[in-house]
This record gives C-alpha cells, structure tokens and sequence, in this order.
C-alpha cells in the first residue's frame, strides 16, 4: 500500500463525502460528525493532530493539495488587448470617422468617364488618397492609446488585487507551532484557529470554541449572529465573518470545494449558460419573424426547454439573496427585486459628478458647432458650384461633399474632451502607484481623490495615534504602587502565583511575544497588544508564560466570556486540581472594580473592598495613572469550591450556570492593577499640525477611559490650549443627542459635533452615530467630508458610512478591511495625511488638465468654424485636428496627470463640495489664452500671407495641395498649445509656472517628444498632414508666437480675478443635482440585464472579497460579466 510520509496513501474520507458533509447545518451537522465517529475521528481520517495539527513536511502538503485542491477560486480571464481595441473602436466619433475616411478613399480612386479634367488635377488625383488614409492610420493610433491604457490600467488593478489578497494571512498549527500562512496555502486537515474578527478562509468543523458567533449573512442571507459550538452547530463556512469569540477548527474544505467556492462556480456557470440562452432566444425570435408561421411547442416564446440549468439558476438567486442582504446593511428583504437594483451605489464621488456634467456639456456644445459647420460649408460649395458658376452635377463633387463631412467631423472629436476620462484615470491610477509606497492601499479608486476634500477626521487612539507596542510600566499590587516593574520576590507568593496563572491562562493563546530577529531587537507582539504588554509583564516577574499555558491547554477550559465592546473585560473559568472551579477576570479596571468585592492588602492579607476603599483607589490610582496618559487594567479572580468555602470563596455542589454571568462575574477578588503605556507615534503631533492649518479637523473616537483619552489627545495636539472644545465619554455623548423618548436628533448632534474633540468610552455604535450626524448635518456652508479609521469588526458600519473609511493594515480585523476604501498598512496617522495631500493633488491634476484642454478646445472649435465661413476651408485641416487632439488629450493627460504633490497643497483649505470645478482664476486663463491665440491665428489667417510674404492659401481650390500659409497657422497654433501646457501647470495664479517642472521627467519627456514630432511632420509630413516644409525665419515666427503665451500668462496673472464676476466660474452647486444627468448612462444597462444576469462585482461579493470595485471611471463595462 502506498503511503506518503509514513502514512496510507488513501484517506478515510473522500472529498465527495467532505463536501457532502459541509452541507449540513446545525443538528444535523452534529449527527453527521458523530455517525463519522466524533471530531477527533475526522482528524484522524484526515491524518491530523487536533493540537499538533499537519506535519508541515512537503511531500504532505503536495498530496493534500492534489487530493482535495487548493485554497484558490481561480479568477475571470482579463480581457485581452484585442477586446479593449474592439471596446475603443465602439465610440461613436471614431465610427463617423471611419466611415467617412473609407467613403474619401474610395472615392478619391473613384474617376468617373466623362471628366475631362485638366492635366493639373491629374497630379494631384495620385494624392486623394493619402488624407483618407492618414485619417484611418490617426484613428487607429488614438484607439491603440486608449487600449493600451486600458490594458495597463487592468493590469494594476490585477496586481493591487492579488497584492490585497496575498496579504490576507491565517493562523494555523503546524507541527504543534502556530504559523501565519497565506490564505492561499491552507489546506484540508490544518488545524485553524479562528478568533474575533476574522473573515474565514476556509471550510472547517470546530474542534473547540468559546463563545463563537458568526456572520453568515454572506452565505445565507440573515442577518443574525449565528452561535457556533462543537455540540451545536459545528460547521463553520468560507466567506463568513467571525463576529464574536474565538476557536479551533480542522479544515474539510478549500477553494472551490468550500461552501463560497460552489455558489462561485456555479454562479459562473449559470451566468454562461444564462448568455448563452439569451444569445439563442434572440436568434430564435429572429427566425420566427421571418418565418411568421405558427408558434412551435417548446419554443413559442424562444425559450428552450431548460432542464440542467435550473439548479444553476436557482444557486444564482440563492447568491443574489446574499448579495442583497449584504448591500443593504444586512437587513433582508422581500427577494422580488433584482440583483443588479440592490447593489449598493455608491453616491459618484464629488469630481467624477462634476467631471460627468462638463464632459456632457462639452459635448452638446460641440456637436451643435460640428453640425454648424458642416451644414455652412455645403451651402456655401452648392451656392458658389452650382448657382453663381451654374455648373451641372458631375459625381466627382460628391467627394468634395465628403471632405466637408470630414471637416464637421473632425470640429466634433476636437470639441468632445475624450481625454478627460484618461486624465482622471491616469491621475488616479498614479496616484495609487505612488500612495502605495507611502503606505495606503487604495481599495475604492474615487476614495483617494474624496480625501482631498476631507473636511474632518475620526481617528482612533491605539495603534494609528500611538505606536500599538503596549507595555506594563506602573502596578498596583498589594497596597504597593511602584512606578518600576517590581520582581516575584517584592510579591507575597501566593498573590504573584495567581496573577501569572491568571495572565498566561485568561488571554487569547493566539497572542505572544516573540523574541526579535536580532539578539538586540525588541521582541516581537504578535496578538492582541494589551494582552503582550501583560504577558511581557509576567515575564518581567521572572515566570515563563509558556509552561503555565503548556499545563492548561484552551481544551482543558470550562468557559471563556471573550472580550467584546459591551463587556470589556475578558473572563476564563478552568477547572481547580482539587475540584472546584476558578474564574480569572481581566478588564478596563473601572469595570472590574466595581465587580469587586475582596483585595489582597498589605503583605497579602485578604481584605473587604468596600465602597471607600474602591474610590480611594480610583482617586489615588487610577486617575493619576490614567492622567499619565496610561491604561488602566485590572486582573481578579474567584473560586468555585465543592468543599468549605473561605470568605472570598463560593461553595456549589453542582456545576455552576455559566451563562448568568452577573452573578458569576460579582464579589471578585481584586489581584493587581496595571497600568500599561502606548506611547504616541513621535511623528503624530506633526501631522496633526499639518491637518488643522490645512482645515481639516481632527477629533479622536476610543474606548479608552476619559482621562488617558485626555492625556494622548493633549500630547498629540488635538486639544490646543486656548481653544474651546468639548471632551465627552459615550454615555454623556447619548444623553445629550437624544430627546426624551431616547430616540436620535439631529439638531441634538448639530450642538455637539462641532465642538467636540474627544470621545472617549466610546462603543462602535457611537462612532457610527457620530459620523453620521457629521455628515447629515446642515449646520455648515459645506457638507462635511468625513473619513474615519477603525481596526475592530464591529467599526464596519461606521467605515462603511464614512466618505473614505481607513482600515488598518497591522492590527485590523479582516471585517474591518472589507468595509474601507484605504488600508494603512503601516497603521500610521501621518500616511493619512499623505493620503490627503495626494488626493488634493488629484483634483488639481485634473483641473490643470481641464485648463489645457479647454483653451486647445476653444481655440481649434471657433477657428474651424470661422475658417469654415470665411475661406470655405477649415484652417486646420482633418490629420492636422487629429494630430492636436493626440496633443492635448492623450500626452497632455499624461503630463499633466502625473505631477507630483507639493507641501503647499496642505497649506490652503479644503474645496468642499460645492467649490466650482473650474474656478474664476482659471476661467480668466482659459479666456485671456484663447483670446490671445485666435488673434494670432485669425492674424495670420487673413494678413499673414502679406506680413511673411508668402503666397496666400485662402481661396484655394479644395484639392489643391498644401501651402507655406496654412502651414505656419497649423504649426503656430500647436507651438502655442505646447507653451501653454507650461503655463497650465498652474491653477492658483502662481507666477512661476516653471517651478518644479524638472522634478517630473514624464512631463519634459513628453513635451520634447511633442516637439520633435511636430518638426518632423511639418518637414516631411507633405501630403499625409497637409503640409508645406518651412524655411528657418518662418519657424522662428511660429516659435516666437509660441512664447508669446507664457508672456501674455504673466499679463493674465496680474489682472485680479476679485474682480471678475462669479458667473464666470464653472461648475458650481451640489454633485447631488448632477446625479440625474449620470444615471443616465447607468440606467440603459441596468434596465436592460437587470434581470437577466447578477454583476461580477456581486458575484465576487460572494467570496467575501469585494475587490474588483476597485474599477475606476466606468462601473458599467467593467463589471460586466
């Protein structure tokens, strides 16, 4: 018999029978383990070790692999090249394009019989061709761009995907060690501990729990917390959160085998079998209306008879409930609407609504001009052709028609800002890039341009203010409060015997502290901090918290009240070696002291604890350690004994009711307390300069007692002396914000918030309640932008709320990473103060580019449509259009999009919401700009043939070659865009637009790149771009027209904006009112697969990995499976 590793090949169960298993629930779970012979028994078919769990040994973990798969759901295929090209080449503009350089090609070789045209045409026949051609070939450049980004963009996001996935890590036991491993790496037979907070990665049956409940709304679609437990609900699913309590479970399933993994496969499934049906009905639809004949059975409503897929689409709704549920903050709802309604919108961010409305605008605008001008120009031709020279119709005009066409055309991609969206996203997508490396994962793309405009910051104390490296530096022991660790020998034996034991056993066996890499640096916490700075404490006294732990494994428990916000404390009950049992309690020592009913005195005296006493110690303790800015711990204990019971002692005969935790939790006996310092970030009260002079306000929301919240809020400079704030804990912050009936008002909350600094306390429902009531509130001009940092799971619905919600990356729960937009993987309040500067550096990315492009739009707009008029000709030929359209859309988008944030950015207040897109300033540079450039073009276009001497190009026969004139008016207007691309690097009428123009090589590069290509083109673009080479003097006007637009900047700057009237702003009035003009286009797809097919973005919900809303710009075509 083969074996593997010392053991039989074949396991005692198959994966059919696993899976099989992992369908049960409940009861039925129970007896399904038990006819297997118990937990213990499927461990052993699994060759595994309840405590030692798998060998670790290679040759295992590959078998294990190949036998019941690995952890991973594999991933929808990206989209190739070839099908963003496709996607390109859908855009309307570029359609009427192509269709109209084909008609110009085939007409340019078109030559019909009866045409005696004079030999001089003939020469130029040879070129009809080239400009259809060089249209297609500009075509095809700007649709290889526009994929090309595409391609790049999905690629990053791929890469930011598997980057947030493969730092999902999990513990697990192996070879009697807990290890941390990917989530990737887990397989069946590990042995997994699960604890507070958790996202699940795998399916498993709980060997041992303690108070375990679970979130299975993902999977199930309740909303209530399911209580789990060996002996009565053992089996524990992927995707479901852990909501409360810890535990240890055997893996049974993994990837697609688990519960999330078969809904995800066949939800893919069904999706394809749904396409492809809907795909047959249409053509069966088609061949009935040409057939008209009688409706056919089976088929009368091209509907085939379905059979296998019913069990697919039944899986999809059972999905689609879990998804509704989820999105709707867990509440379930009656199942008759659809998928794709209830996936929650998130409300479009501030400047992609401002961004929709311009483009729309623009857009309008320029189709009417378009249509203008080509309606102008064939009047004129037919006018001047056939009425004044009262020619007949000969077939070669219709050629002359078409160029008119191809003139309205090209006015109209001019017009339309189809760079708008890549800027945007390019700006973004940088931005992302460079944010990761100061430390914010980017989840929601729109999140990091919305910190821009954060008005107010919720942050918690520990670990994003403080360092989170927790350690015990003053302790009240026995009537002794000493301000240095003291040693076992400074303690009565029996008292420090009872404060290890009741360390070591009463915290989560997940934390511990681990020596350091280097025999010199400090060890390492892994776990909960507070539950380290303990641990760190006991073995300060000399005692190895190991051994203990070792004696009393967590199997050996009777009870454990896990630590939960309502509680705060932590409790463990074990059995006594002479019968009996012996709670150990810990907690915020407010809490447990009022729970206290005995003290160990002096020399270790048992001693009543009584009323006096208790504030003795609080006023002479507690508040002077908590003014220290420390936190304040208390451990205690009680015993439960059959035999004679001492004072302290209670005597049972039978086992005590452990869930009437109030009386089990009364008259303890208080051991120590502790208090336990995190010091605050040296880098903290800086940053938080750098946000109040930036006009963000920071207020501090923690659970911590009010007097420490006090002492770090004072040290981080949250609390500035002269200042007038309110400091309030969680139960006077309710008291004042609701009426009589208990119920919430906001004008209650619009008395306290802007006030209020510190709130200490707190429970996560105050959290939610106080963001909120920040942001419903009416009280300011500006509708505050609130963004909140949370670590615990129960932080999720206040992260959810938040306008941008900062998760922590170090000490964060996975639940708590799910619901943010921005994971900080370093934990650190100064990164969210870098995450501020870079989203202020968005918007103003996007406004210098906005600036740009809108002078290039002006300018190129009104000179083809006077040109039209004037000269019958646009100045500006079609490729020429093209050509500037490259320009300023694609490559400006890059220079611009990728300018580096400043220190300055953080000197000015937030935009708010309401702050026009383009403000009077930059109104005033588009204007002055374009007015500048139309002289000059208009300049040359009627006077400049005599200025430079040179043979006029007005009046000129449509298929005469190009001229020396119209050539220099192409050359000087893309002279003068470029030179003003450098003045647009500036928006808030700064003088020096050069400052830093070096620190960013992308924008050089492009701008040299720009202008060598345009001194090729002009030389030796000929035909193709419509151009006559100039000589050395000719380029040297062209180049002096250029600079002349950083000159005329500077007059620009001078003149006061103050003084312009505010109608000249664009962009002003709440996002809110320009929903409407978005969804519309959400609302064509939505109402047409509404019903018909759940998004991918839904589907991937089900894995519990909401990652791929992480798609910028166009939800629509992203998601779509």
């Amino acid at each position: 018999m083969a074996t593997i590793d010392g053991r039989p090949a074949q396991y005692g169960i198959s994966l059919k029978q696993l899976r099989e298993l992992m369908e049960h629930r409940g009861r039925e779970g129970v007896t399904k383990i038990s006819e297997l012979g118990g937990i213990h028994e499927l461990c052993k078919k699994l060759y595994t070790s309840p405590n030692e769990g798998l060998s670790g040994s290679k040759a295992d973990e590959e078998h294990r692999r190949e036998t019941f798969g690995s952890n991973v759901i594999p991933p929808k295929p990206p989209k190739t090249f070839l099908t963003l090209v496709w996607e390109a080449l859908q855009d309307v503009t570029l359609i009427i394009l192509e269709v109209a350089a084909l008609v110009s090609l085939g007409l340019s070789f078109y030559k019909p019989a009866d045409e005696d045209a004079p030999l001089l045409q003939e020469e130029d026949e040879h070129h009809g061709w080239i400009e259809g051609l060089a249209i297609l070939i500009s075509v095809i450049v700007v649709v290889i761009v526009t994929a090309f980004n595409d391609y790049s963009k999905e690629r990053q996001f791929r890469g930011l995907q598997s980057r947030i996935e493969g730092e999902h890590k999990f513990s697990v036991i192996r070879g009697g060690e807990v290890c941390q491993i990917s989530v990737g790496d887990i397989l069946v037979g590990d042995i997994a501990q699960i604890k507070y907070g958790d996202l699940l990665p795998a399916d498993g049956c709980l060997i041992q729990s303690n108070d375990l409940k679970v979130d299975e709304s993902s999977l199930t679609g309740e909303s209530d917390h399911v209580k789990k437990g060996p002996d009565t609900d053992p089996m524990v699913l992927s995707g479901t959160h852990v909501m409360e309590g810890s535990g240890k479970m055997v893996v049974t399933a993994v990837g697609v085998n688990s519960q999330a993994g078969i809904i995800f496969t066949l939800l893919g499934a069904a999706v394809d079998e749904q396409e492809a049906e809907i795909k047959k009905m249409k053509k069966e639809a088609k061949k009935a209306n040409k057939q008209k004949t009688k409706s056919q059975t089976g088929e009368s409503d091209g509907r085939p008879p379905m059979k296998e897929s019913s069990h697919a689409v039944a899986s999809t709704q059972y999905a689609s409930e879990a998804i509704k549920s989820e999105s709707d903050g867990n509440h379930v709802q009656p199942s008759t609407t659809s998928a794709a309604e209830t996936g929650h919108k998130k409300e479009k961010s501030v400047l992609q609504a401002k961004l929709t409305k311009l483009a729309i605008q623009i857009g309008y605008a320029g189709s009417t001009i378009a249509v203008l001008t080509v309606i102008i120009l064939i009047i004129q031709f037919c006018v001047k052709t056939f009425v004044i020279d009262e020619k007949p119709w000969k077939n070669t005009y219709a050629n002359n028609l078409v160029k008119h066409l191809i003139i309205g055309v090209t006015v109209l991609v001019v017009a339309v800002p189809e760079g708008l969206p890549l800027a945007v996203t390019l700006s973004l997508a940088y931005s992302v890039k460079k944010m990761m490396k100061d430390n914010n994962l980017v989840r929601h793309l729109d999140a990091c341009e919305t910190m821009g405009n954060a008005t107010a910051i919720c942050s918690d104390k520990t670990g994003t203010l403080t360092t989170n490296r927790m350690t015990v530096v003053q302790s009240y022991i026995c009537e002794k409060l000493c301000k240095v660790l003291p040693t076992l020998a400074d303690i009565p034996q029996h008292v420090g015997n009872l404060i290890t034991m009741g360390i070591s056993v009463n915290s989560a066996y997940t934390s511990n502290i681990m020596p350091g890499q280097n025999p010199t640096d400090l060890p390492i916490q892994v776990g909960n901090k507070t539950e380290c700075a303990l641990l760190g404490f006991v073995q300060a006294l000399g005692v190895k918290y190991q051994s203990i732990r070792d004696e009393i494994p967590e199997d050996k428990f009777t009870r454990v009240y896990t630590f939960n916000s309502v509680r705060k404390s932590m409790g463990t009950v074990i059995p006594r070696p002479n019968g009996g049992y012996r709670l150990y309690t810990k907690g915020a020592s407010e809490i447990i002291m009022k729970k206290c009913a005995f003290i160990y005195g002096h020399e270790g005296t048992l001693e009543k604890f009584t009323r006096d006493m208790q504030e003795r110690l609080i006023r002479e303790v507690i508040e002077p350690m908590a003014c220290d800015g420390l936190r304040t711990i208390s451990v205690a204990y009680r015993d439960f004994v059959p035999g004679k019971a001492a004072i302290n002692e209670v005597h049972i005969d039978t086992e005590p009711n452990w869930d009437d935790e109030e009386n089990i939790m009364s008259n303890l006996t208080c051991l120590c307390v502790v208090g336990i310092e995190d010091p605050v970030r040296p880098e903290v009260p800086d940053a938080i300069k750098k946000c109040q002079r930036a006009g963000i306000t920071v207020r501090m929301v923690t659970g911590d007692n009010i007097n420490t919240a006090r002492s770090i809020a004072s040290k981080c400079g949250i609390l500035r002396p002269n200042d007038d704030f309110l400091i309030l804990e969680g139960k006077e912050f309710n008291r004042r914000i609701r009426d009589s009936n208990g119920d919430i008002q906001q004008h209650l909350i619009d008395k306290v918030w802007p006030k209020l600094r510190v709130l200490a306390r707190s429970s996560p429902t105050d959290k939610y309640t106080l963001v909120k009531g920040m942001i419903d509130s009416t009280v300011t001009d500006n509708r505050e932008v609130v963004a909140v940092t949370g670590d615990g799971t129960n932080d999720g619905p206040a992260l959810k709320k938040a306008d941008v919600g900062f998760a922590m990356g170090i000490a964060g729960t996975d639940v708590a990473k799910e619901a943010s937009d921005i994971i900080l993987t370093d934990d650190n309040f100064s990164s969210i103060v870098k995450a501020v500067m870079w989203g202020r550096n968005v918007y103003d990315s996007i406004a210098k580019f906005l600036q740009f492009q809108l002078t290039v739009n002006v300018v190129a707009v009104i000179v083809a449509f006077i040109g039209a008029c004037a000269v019958q000709d646009s100045p500006l030929k079609a490729v020429q259009m093209l050509w500037v359209n490259l320009i300023m859309d694609t490559l400006a988008s890059l220079a611009l999009a990728t300018e580096v944030p400043t220190p300055d950015l953080l000197l000015r207040k937030p935009y708010g919401r309401t702050k026009p897109l383009i403000s009077r300033t930059m109104m005033k540079n588009i204007l002055g700009q374009a007015l500048y450039q139309l002289v000059i073009i208009f300049g040359l276009l009627f006077v400049g043939d005599l200025i430079l001497d040179i043979e006029s190009g007005r009046g000129q026969d449509l298929n005469a070659g190009p001229t020396q004139h119209f050539t220099i008016i192409f050359n000087t207007f893309v002279m003068m865009t470029l030179f003003n691309e450098i003045n647009a690097r500036k928006i808030h009428g700064q003088r020096n637009v050069v400052e830093g123009l070096f620190t960013n090589p992308i924008f050089y590069t492009i701008w040299i790149f720009t202008m060598i290509s345009q001194v090729v083109i002009i030389q030796y673009g000929k035909m193709a771009f419509s151009t006559k080479a100039l000589s050395l003097d000719q380029w040297l006007w062209c180049i002096f027209f250029g600079i002349g637009t950083l000159v005329w900047g500077q007059l620009i700057t001078s003149v006061p904006t103050r003084k312009l009237p505010k109608i000249l702003s664009w962009g002003r009035g709440h996002p809110e009112e320009y929903t409407d003009a978005m969804n519309l286009g959400e609302e064509r797809f939505d109402s047409i697969d509404s019903d018909k097919k759940p998004r991918a973005g839904q589907i991937l919900w089900i894995r519990g990995l909401t990652r791929l809303q992480t798609q910028p710009a166009e939800p629509i075509r992203e998601t779509e499976v």
